[in-house]
């Protein structure tokens, strides 16, 4: 637009909108105008270069389209090429906007000038309405008084702000220089963003580069706007979003065992928005020190994953300490996921780590407590045309407290879906055939495995494949299910057993024979083939007792009795050839699987033929409607799932009879969760010896108890306050809509509560968990022979008001009457404060944690810390 378009687009608007041109054409541009007609309003001025032919003879630099608006008038001075502002106005140039109450713009020397009008409400006169507000791309600014120049883009604002998502900064001066940079005089700096800041630091010059840093010069911290005695001479604060590189700045303290320390010093790279790293070390003075590696990466819909890995050498006491004592630990952790195409993923979660390492480094109970280690790799392909899946696995368990693993790498399984080989396509379930109802299903599996026990690696692998063949039909009401299962083991190896003779010369020379059982592996790849017949019959029973009352419109029970027939021949018979046998040095026949030792040794002895009952007991209620809320619906309600079952088995010389094993299971108004197993036997038992004797056979009566467990637990909570808002709601960062990683989220979280590192959820003003376990075993009925195991375990949350966090867990073991892992957490939200105390009173793993800090990520290193216990130096 050139500056002859603006000034007669001006020009039209002038004989309506001007009031106040003196004699001599030239603009007073901070009179104290009053506002006129108030039809007037919101006059928007936009036009192109090419509406109107240029005139004059030199072009403005004014390059791209300008709007003004105001709510009073637009006046313009032809002579002196100015314009005036007023009410309301705003220009808008480019990035840059300003909206003040009064506006001269000076196209001359192309500079602004804007400041406040009168507050009409303000009976003293003294204050301003609609001030100066200055926008450029995300930046912001606010003052009392605005000189600006839109050509060099430098400027000055008196008692001037700027408000940004997390920080704002402020001035009585603020002079720009260049395009990202301004220079403030007394100037102050903050991360609250309450009217009246409860913290700031304030500075007699800063200096401000966009989207970089804040430096400043002798700085005081402010509480409750009483600064601190001792300033800092120099200070520097990042004025930039989002991720960024940058030092971690350690922290320090006293371990009463290990000295002096500083702790997770270390470096954060931001390599670019799909991945990063961080990389932090620790240090102690009597000896000792730790190294930590962790990577993330991200891209959305791909693959994301992450890797860390730590290293400490830790030494406690000294060389004249009886309690000194040295132990190297580390933890290496891998997760991957990656999709590769609709029916191809791989899932990646591996953990690596030293016996010790939770128990010396880590501050959760979970964590110390851990028994074993589980990892698993794992790629999967589906092959949709042929209705199958291939999966191979890589597992591995390590008990951390024996030192054992067992590996499995790899193993490959092939499945293929069950299908009816015989049904026709067009075939209707309604009319098909006995014959159309058999289905089939085909799987098979490769294991190579490496168990490392006691310290002796064992290696192991074979090939075993499955087929089932199956069928349900329905007669009348009963449906029958026949199936056959076949198994194919295929193993590289077999044991052979021999007692031998041999001789040995005892203390007196003298030659004493012996005999001994020799053990011998055959290399040999042979295969054991077994299988099993069954046959099953089931139905449902339905009762209904419709009262309809007290809110009751019926009751239900369901019975599901069932009965099965199972076939399995004696695989130790010569016949199969499975089985050899040895005379053993008393001149017994033993009997010995030839696969005893293998990967795939389920070549089972003895026959089967076993009858099984079992009866299904499910009780419902069904509430009813409201005749009066029309919107109201009815509810069906489980009351009580009960199940029960017990088999018989012909062809056994011992017990024939089952124990009866009974289930239960309720959930009382989504509230209460109950569930509870017995187990009892027929038979007769002295002294933890079993008999083939029945309990009815000596007057004990038919069965009797030897197991019951009991679980019983509930969650009750309050109702989420959707009126009032709190602002300790749980902080973590969702990941940003390109699927990159989290802006913020290389900001390490220091508060824990059982192991979770976020805040308190605010949102929720309590919130209580209830445990009870019983577990009651009796081999005999006698007292020495029963196993008893009862506790209960407690979880609770309490917000006494919006700002103020209280968390309790704790257990109590009644058997040896002891409270099992107490802890209590306070948090307190301080608003651009926050406080988390941590306490475990009892136990090796006691301490305390207590922290007080700023919220903000860019000031996360101002703080009051102090550990004690199993806390310190962790």
């Amino acid at each position: 637009m050139t500056l002859r378009t603006l000034i007669l687009i001006l020009l039209t608007t002038s004989a309506v909108l001007s009031q106040e041109i003196d004699s001599s054409g030239i603009v007073n541009p901070f009179s104290n105008k009053p506002a006129i007609a108030d039809s007037i309003l919101a006059d928007t001025l936009a036009v192109d270069s090419a509406m109107i032919a240029d005139s004059l003879k030199k072009d403005s630099d004014i390059d791209a389209v300008v709007f003004a608006q105001a709510s009073d008038s637009l006046s313009f001075d032809v002579t002196g090429k100015k314009m005036l502002v007023y009410g309301n106005g705003s220009i808008k140039y480019k990035k840059s906007e300003l909206e003040s109450g009064k506006i001269l713009a000076n196209f001359v020397t192309n500079e602004l000038e804007a400041e406040g009008i009168k507050d009409t409400s303000d009976t003293t006169g003294t204050k301003l309405a609609q001030t100066p507000v200055l926008t450029e791309g995300s930046q912001q600014y606010e003052g009392k008084r605005l000189r600006y120049n839109f050509k060099t883009q430098r400027g000055f604002i008196s008692l001037a702000r700027n408000n940004e998502e997390t920080q704002s900064y402020r001035g009585n001066k603020v002079k720009k220089v260049a395009k990202d940079t301004y220079f403030i005089e007394d100037g102050i700096y903050t991360t609250c963003d309450a009217d009246t800041p409860h913290t700031h630091f304030s500075a007699l010059r800063m200096k401000v580069i966009q989207n970089d840093k804040i430096f400043a010069h002798w700085i005081f911290m402010h509480i409750a706007n009483i600064p601190l005695p001792i300033p800092i001479p120099f200070g520097v604060f990042p004025n930039e979003s989002g991720r960024r590189s940058g030092i971690i700045v350690p922290t320090f303290g006293t371990d009463n065992f290990r000295g002096q320390y500083f702790r997770n010093f270390g470096y954060y790279f931001a390599l670019s928005d799909y991945y990063d790293a961080t990389l932090k070390g620790s240090y102690y003075m009597r000896g000792g020190y730790g190294t930590e590696l962790s990577a993330r990466y991200k891209k959305r819909y791909d693959f994301e994953g992450n890797l860390f890995f730590s290293y400490e050498n830790k030494k406690v006491g000294s060389e004249y300490d009886t309690e000194e004592y040295y132990s190297r630990d580390y933890e290496l952790r891998v997760k991957h996921n990656q999709r590769f195409n609709p029916t191809s993923s791989l899932a990646v979660n591996l953990t690596f780590a030293t016996g010790s390492n939770y128990r010396n480094t880590s501050t959760d109970y979970e964590q110390i407590y851990k028994q074993n280690i589980t990892s698993n790799a794992t790629f999967s392909k589906r092959f949709e045309e042929l209705g199958a899946n291939l999966t191979v696995n890589y597992s591995r368990n390590q008990d951390l407290q024996s030192g054992d693993i067992r590996e499995t790498l790899p193993s490959v399984s092939f499945n293929l879906n069950t299908f009816k080989p015989f049904q026709g396509k067009n075939t209707d379930p309604r009319n098909m055939e006995w014959y159309e109802y058999i289905s089939m299903s085909y799987n098979n599996r490769l294991r190579n495995t490496r168990d490392k026990i006691d310290g002796n690696l064992k290696i192991k692998n074979g090939f075993q494949q499955n087929l089932s063949m199956s069928a349900s039909p329905k007669i009348g009401y009963v449906s029958i299910s026949p199936s056959v299962n076949y198994t194919e083991s295929w193993n590289p190896q077999y044991t052979t057993k021999q007692m031998m003779k041999f001789e040995t010369v005892d203390s007196n020379n003298n030659i004493v024979p012996y005999d001994s059982l020799v053990t011998n592996k055959v290399d040999a790849i042979t295969a054991a083939r077994t299988f099993n017949l069954s046959v099953g019959a089931s139905t449902k029973i339905y009762g209904m007792w419709q009262p309809q009352a007290f809110g009751i419109e019926a009751f239900r029970h369901t019975l599901s009795p069932s009965v099965s027939y199972n076939y399995r021949p004696d695989f130790s018979d010569p016949f199969w050839g499975y089985y050899n046998e040895y005379v053993d040095a008393d001149g017994n026949i033993v009997e010995y699987s030839k696969y005893e030792d293998e990967l795939y040794n389920s070549v089972s002895s003895g026959e089967n033929q076993s009858i099984r009952f079992s009866l299904g007991n499910i009780f419902e209620m069904k509430t009813m409607k409201s005749k009066t809320d029309t919107s109201d619906t009815e509810d069906k309600i489980r009351l009580l799932t009960l199940d029960a079952g017990v088999s018989y088995n012909f062809a056994s010389d011992f017990r024939k009879l089952s124990d009866l094993s009974v289930s239960y299971n309720t959930q009382i108004g989504q509230k209460l969760n109950l569930r509870a197993s017995t187990r009892y036997t027929f038979y007769n038992t002295v002294e933890g010896t079993q008999l083939n004797e029945y309990l009815s056979e000596t007057g004990r009566g038919l069965l009797r108890i030897t197991n019951f467990t009991f679980y019983l637990s509930t969650t009750l909570a309050g109702s989420e306050d959707k009126d009032e808002t709190r602002t300790g709601v749980d902080e973590r960062i969702p990941d940003d809509d390109e699927g990159s990683l989290a802006p913020e989220e290389n900001v390490e979280e220091e508060y824990y509560y059982n192991g979770q590192n976020i805040r308190p959820n605010f949102s929720i003003p309590w919130n209580l968990s209830l445990s009870y376990n019983y577990s009651l075993g009796m081999t005999d009925p006698r007292e020495q022979y029963h196993s008893e195991r009862q506790n209960v375990s407690l979880n609770a949350s309490l917000n006494l008001t919006k700002n103020w966090n209280f968390k309790v867990s704790s257990g109590f073991d009644f058997v040896n009457h002891e409270v099992t892992a107490p802890a209590l957490t306070i948090y307190r939200d301080l608003h651009c404060w926050e406080m988390n105390m941590t306490w475990n009173p009892l136990g090796a793993y006691r301490g305390f944690r207590f922290n007080l800090r700023l919220k903000a990520s860019q000031l996360r290193d101002l703080k009051v810390e102090k550990n004690s216990g199993r806390f310190t130096g962790r």
